[in-house]
């Protein structure tokens, strides 16, 4: 793959719109069997193994000038999330998951302007409004898959989470420009998967596998793991070192397209009113990238 160029560039992000607009409907599986906790833990510490034979000859590569970097990547934008969108997804079905969590280069843009010192136009002032106004719209109507009021508070974690993620991305397009994506995925996770290892040893693993259907859960699980975090953590760092932060949050417009398909695959409903706030939120995000708003 030649990243340097557009095509490229455009295809990786395709690709990963495709691997984690097919995560929420993973998480849906896994939740079958597991709790929310367990879910999010076992994600997080399958990543880690899957990481662990990189991890040993990296380990040299974290320093006093990276490691506080490496650890808001590792539980801001990977740890966090992970437990923020396991627990939304208790109440509210998978692909509005997807559309809620396209609100992503809006905060991207929003930290990267406070905190980053980047640069922003009237017109991506006009998409983050526009942004914030089809979730709103989107989290006071209620959404399926929950009870009303009920579901709308917990789409209020995936919001969240896309804040996060919008930490994230600005402290790896700005703070670990010199360290090559495997170095960060890698690192990042190894700071937090033990952690997420032990925190399953609290949890009630023996009701969870005694499920009839624990261990088709758990291969959801691993299957979460390994592709929406293993491989795609990977993708999309690289995808920010070639491009730019806004660029690469942008895999989010796309995730609700293969969200939205995989809930209608498993019998999710969506109505007209929903189509017109994720609609407002499309525009939004479109105005927010409408231009080149950080250069490399």
């Amino acid at each position: 793959m030649i990243l340097e160029k557009k095509s490229w560039q455009w295809a990786l992000l395709l690709v990963l719109a495709f691997i984690w607009g097919t995560s929420f409907i993973l998480m849906k599986k896994a939740l079958v069997a597991f709790s929310d906790v367990q879910v999010a833990s076992f994600r997080i510490f399958f990543t880690f193994i899957f990481y662990a034979p990189f991890v040993i000859k990296r380990l040299k590569k974290i320093n006093k000038s990276n490691i506080v970097s490496l650890i808001i990547v590792g539980l801001i934008g990977n740890g966090i999330p992970a437990f923020l969108f396991t627990k939304a997804q208790t109440q509210i079905d998978s692909s509005m998951a997807g559309i809620l969590n396209s609100l992503t280069p809006l905060f991207t843009l929003f930290v990267g302007l406070l905190f980053y010192k980047s640069h922003v136009k009237l017109v991506n002032i006009l998409g983050l409004i526009l942004g914030f106004l089809g979730a709103a719209g989107l989290i006071f109507q209620g959404i399926p898959g929950g009870s009303g009021f009920q579901a709308s508070a917990y789409s209020i974690f995936i919001i969240v989470a896309t804040l996060c993620y919008g930490i994230s991305v600005n402290e790896i397009k700005y703070k670990l420009a010199g360290m090559d994506a495997l170095s960060i995925a890698s690192l990042s996770f190894f700071l937090i998967g033990p952690f997420a290892g032990i925190n399953l040893l609290f949890t009630d693993l023996h009701t969870s596998f005694s499920n009839p259907a624990a261990m088709e859960s758990l291969l959801y699980v691993i299957l979460l793991s390994f592709f929406s975090s293993f491989i795609a953590v990977i993708f999309f760092n690289v995808l920010i070192k070639y491009t730019t932060a806004i660029f690469a949050a942008s895999v989010t417009y796309i995730i609700p397209v293969f969200a939205v398909l995989w809930g209608l695959f498993d019998g999710e409903g969506i109505v007209a009113t929903e189509l017109m706030w994720i609609f407002v939120i499309i525009i939004g995000v479109y105005l927010v990238n409408k231009q080149k708003l950080i250069n490399i």
